[in-house]
């Protein structure tokens, strides 16, 4: 059953009450996408806020001011999320924008546009154990009950923005073709300056060696975890209690093999590429 009270129903796809409204995913439905938007797309827990980080600088010649000095919700906004109206509008071009939805959700403006997208995909058992602390600490969203049990939910669906599999399938949509670009959060753990190269390739820009150096430096777990404007410290205990956990907890690979036992990864396993099968989509973690 979903708690009414905690989310609302959108096409299928559970999201929290706190930050989508009417209001919000009308807003959505309804968005002017510009041919030089940028998105960042991910499923829930898999280096959104890492890319919020990243975006502004890239987009800016490499001026970090913002990152500086705007809360990463407010300097990246969330398409479809409530703040979304107030700030999109008023953002100067070009926009970086982050969003949580599946391919098919997007504005229709999107699918006429040259906006591009970077999808970012994070291997699923630690998307799972990521999003498991965040349930506990967000207390905007249900307690997740035990791992197993949360594993189970994760499994079915019945989490924030549905199955991971849905997710990443929707967006392997040839129809984007070159106007996608699609990386892991692996691979930016493993060479994060090779990763921005490729990302500012693929939308045109140029960075002095020294320009990007600096960006990378900003961009790295330690010093996002002690940004005020990136690591939540801003938001209301009431909301994130960061006692409970914190909002950038590891930023690592693999920390999954911390939680689970030999039966839960396989059975996990064996979900996720049944359900996999036939896509044709290869992850370097798909033998872990």
């Amino acid at each position: 059953m979903v708690d009414n009270n905690l989310y609302r129903l959108y096409h299928g796809l559970m999201l929290p009450k706190i930050a989508h409204t009417d209001e919000s995913l009308n807003y959505l439905q309804n968005f002017q996408v510009k041919d030089d938007d940028t998105f960042a797309v991910t499923y829930p827990k898999s280096g959104t806020t890492w890319m919020q980080e990243i975006l502004p600088p890239l987009l800016n010649g490499g001026d970090l001011t913002s990152v500086q000095t705007i809360p990463n919700w407010d300097r990246v906004p969330w398409l479809e999320e409530t703040q979304a109206p107030v700030l999109l509008d008023k953002l100067p071009s070009p926009r970086a924008i982050v969003s949580h939805m599946p391919c098919h959700l997007m504005p229709s403006s999107f699918f006429n546009s040259k906006a591009k997208v970077i999808y970012v995909a994070r291997n699923p058992k630690d998307v799972l154990v990521s999003s498991f602390y965040f349930h506990k600490m967000a207390n905007f969203l249900e307690d997740p009950g035990t791992f197993e049990e949360f594993t189970d939910k994760f499994l079915s669906g019945k989490v924030l923005f549905g199955k991971w599999t849905d997710h990443v399938k929707s967006w392997r949509n040839p129809e984007l073709a070159d106007r996608i670009l699609y990386i892991t959060y692996e691979e930016m753990l493993q060479d994060l300056r090779e990763v921005l190269g490729r990302i500012l390739n693929f939308l045109g820009r140029e960075l002095s060696a020294d320009a990007l150096d600096r960006v990378v430096n900003n961009s790295t777990f330690k010093n996002m975890k002690t940004n005020t404007m990136s690591n939540y410290s801003l938001v209301p205990d009431v909301v994130l209690d960061q006692k409970k956990s914190n909002f950038l907890r590891k930023g690592i690979a693999g920390d999954w093999k911390n939680h689970f036992s030999p039966e839960l990864n396989a059975k996990f396993t064996s979900v996720i590429q049944e359900e996999m099968k036939g896509s044709n989509i290869k992850f370097s973690w798909d033998n872990e």
